[in-house]
């Protein structure tokens, strides 16, 4: 719309606002590459300064949050995008900005999306769990080193392995760490040394370098190589901020290859310290143990048990002569008792044996048979007079009856 003015009949500046506004409304939103200068995010809204990549010109834009976490990469102060927006005039303060519609990476940002992306889906097939991580061996006994040739990461890897450990054998691949070929090559010595049986770790090292140059690393084939791998794999790949997804499939990601050297081998004189310190500690123990026997031993023969060992014999051997002679003493007095009770049975047989009969004047006559004689009318020819001291035989002359027996029997 064309405004007829003049320095007589000029237009008010609400009338060049509004016709300002209203032409620029007609514009239909369009494609814009730009570097994001600033970024401001509030509730529900963003405001962004976007800077041209060349000139020194730049211009405000606003968008949704969900605009900006729709992008496939972080947007950031620096990034480089492409948006797209429809041109927005404010009237009252007379400034132009951006209505931001979609937010698209552009350039190193756009390889940053593919990364993302690859790495979501390799994620989800598993190949990053930590179950799959293969543990080191303390001491390798061979070190597969997959690198560029007399590049600065394996002169950090060599050097720093040697000064830790020095008889630690290397296996050395070299292969491109750079540009289109580099994946498969890294591949092939990778697999190489996986299949030889004298190494038992491979180190895959490089300097830092951009997103583009550390792109190799990052590839699906060489993820899967290192996946399928028997040998524990160490990632030694740029500086501590790179992530190529190597870092993440390997069974260690070292920050820098000269951590990588730190990383597979110990330190030989720590060690040394260390067995130094195991062997002080030991002997102080086998010294301290020893002085507490020595101690308990001097305390046990202290005791009056083993100072004079007889004791308990000497007891032992009292109370042996108390228990003998109360024995002697006891047999003594059963022997006397016993000593008695045949005396006295042996005055009793004594006093009731025909012999002593015999010894105070008696005699006994028996028939030659041995039959004792105890009436007249039984008196055989021959007779046998039994006496103290011996018998006497005698003959039978007459028989002379006794009166008052026979009175008697009557």
């Amino acid at each position: 719309m064309a405004l007829d003015t003049s320095a007589d009949s000029p237009a008010p500046l609400r009338t060049i606002s509004q016709a300002v506004g209203e032409y620029i409304g007609r514009l239909g939103a369009v494609w814009v590459e730009a570097e994001v200068a600033q970024l401001n995010r509030r509730p529900g809204i963003c405001f962004l300064t976007l800077r041209d990549l060349e000139a020194k010109v730049s211009m405000g834009a606003k968008c949704h949050v969900s605009v900006l976490d729709a992008c496939a990469a972080p947007v950031t102060a620096g990034a480089r995008v492409v948006v797209h927006a429809k041109p927005t005039y404010y009237g009252p303060n007379g400034s132009l900005s951006l209505d931001v519609r979609e937010i698209r990476p552009a350039g190193e940002g756009e390889l940053l999306a593919q990364l993302e992306r690859r790495k979501q889906l390799l994620a989800a097939e598993g190949l990053f769990e930590p179950r799959w991580k293969k543990t080191l061996p303390v001491l390798p006994l061979g070190i597969g080193l997959v690198t560029g040739r007399a590049s600065a990461a394996e002169r950090d890897v060599l050097e720093n392995v040697r000064l830790r450990w020095p008889a630690a054998p290397f296996h050395v691949r070299h292969a491109l760490m750079q540009g289109a070929e580099s994946a498969r090559a890294v591949i092939a010595a990778v697999a190489e040394l996986d299949a030889d049986p004298a190494v038992d770790v491979i180190v895959v090292a490089r300097g830092g370098g951009s997103v583009e140059d550390l792109l190799p690393f990052s590839d699906e084939a060489l993820v899967r190589a290192v996946f399928a791998c028997t040998t524990p794999v160490v990632s030694a790949i740029g500086h501590e901020p790179d992530t190529p997804l190597l870092d993440l499939v390997a069974d260690l990601r070292a920050s820098t290859p000269t951590d990588a050297a730190k990383r597979i081998v110990p330190d030989a004189a720590v060690e040394l310290e260390a067995i130094a310190s195991v062997r002080l500690r030991s002997h102080q123990a086998v010294v301290r143990l020893l002085e507490r026997e020595r101690h308990g031993l001097e305390s046990i023969r202290s005791r009056p048990a083993l100072a004079r060992p007889t004791t308990l014999v000497d007891a032992q051997a009292e109370l042996v002569l108390t228990a003998r002679e109360r024995s002697r003493r006891a047999v003594e007095q059963r022997l006397d008792r016993a000593r008695d009770e045949v005396g006295h049975h042996l005055a009793r047989v004594r006093g009731l044996s025909p012999l002593a009969t015999l010894q105070r004047g008696y005699a006994v006559a028996q028939a030659p048979d041995g039959t004792v004689l105890t009436s007249v009318t039984d008196v055989p020819d021959e007779i046998h007079v039994r006496l103290a001291d011996g018998h006497v035989v005698t003959r039978r002359t007459s028989v002379h009856p006794d009166p008052q027996q026979e009175n008697v029997d009557e």
